[in-house]
């Protein structure tokens, strides 16, 4: 059981990093591609402002409505996992006896301590215990769409606020080549964070998020150079 617990709290963590560290990704990349690219055929610094700008807005509420849209899926899953759940309860509690202790055989308990913990179960909340361990869901406690979507948002912004910053503030002679300075030391941030709190390979993770990059902003550069003013 205190296995299944950590599993849990495990996936919990991974799925509220999934929408932060991707956010934050996809805001560092696409507005760096932008900027690059506009900078590329043109020094105006106001095209180059505005590009990155209305870019910033349209990603973030891109990336904030696509994970609004999956989780309201996830949680509409969650909520009809719940229902099947206590209708099967109200109608063959003997069949929902069955189900879980074939759910607790399942996850690694022994018959015997499968039997206890059905047992058990039934004399305090047998639905808590059937959503819990045939879905790995608490009753009532569904992920929140609102709170993926706000950590999206934030998470594109903040990411997006490395390559705006560069090619604003520097000047026409340095503004390209310190933006990717700037946005390759940052996924690499973002690459060595979301490997070590998600206990993955940090190397491999680090060095995907800049070849990314890298080959992001050199097609944007070209593209733009291909339009220069």
């Amino acid at each position: 059981m205190r296995e299944q617990e950590i599993d849990k709290n495990f996936s919990g963590r991974l799925n509220i990093l999934r929408a932060g560290v991707l956010g934050a990704n996809d805001g560092i990349i696409s507005i760096a591609g932008v900027v690059i690219g506009v900078a590329s055929a043109t020094e105006s610094i106001w095209i180059i402002f505005l590009s990155g700008l209305a870019a910033v807005f349209a990603g973030a509420f891109s990336m904030a409505g696509g994970e609004y849209v999956s989780v309201s899926t996830q949680k509409d899953t969650e909520e009809a996992a719940v229902v099947r759940e206590r209708d099967l309860l109200m109608k063959n509690p003997d069949i929902a006896r069955q189900s879980l202790y074939a759910a607790y055989i399942q996850n690694g308990e022994c018959e015997t301590s499968a039997q206890l913990l059905t047992n058990r179960a039934f004399l305090k909340d047998p639905l808590k215990a059937l959503v819990a361990e045939k879905y790995g869901i608490e009753v009532e406690e569904f992920t929140n769409p609102w709170h993926a979507a706000i950590s999206s948002f934030i998470a594109f912004v903040t990411g997006a606020i490395f390559p705006m910053l560069s090619i604003v503030f520097f000047s026409a002679s340095y503004r390209i080549p310190a933006t990717v300075v700037i946005v390759a030391l940052s996924l690499l941030g973002t690459g060595y964070t979301s490997a070590k709190l998600g206990k993955a390979p940090i190397k491999n993770a680090m060095i995907r998020n800049l070849v990314i990059g890298l080959l992001t902003m050199t097609v944007t550069y070209l593209v733009g150079q291909l339009f220069a003013i």
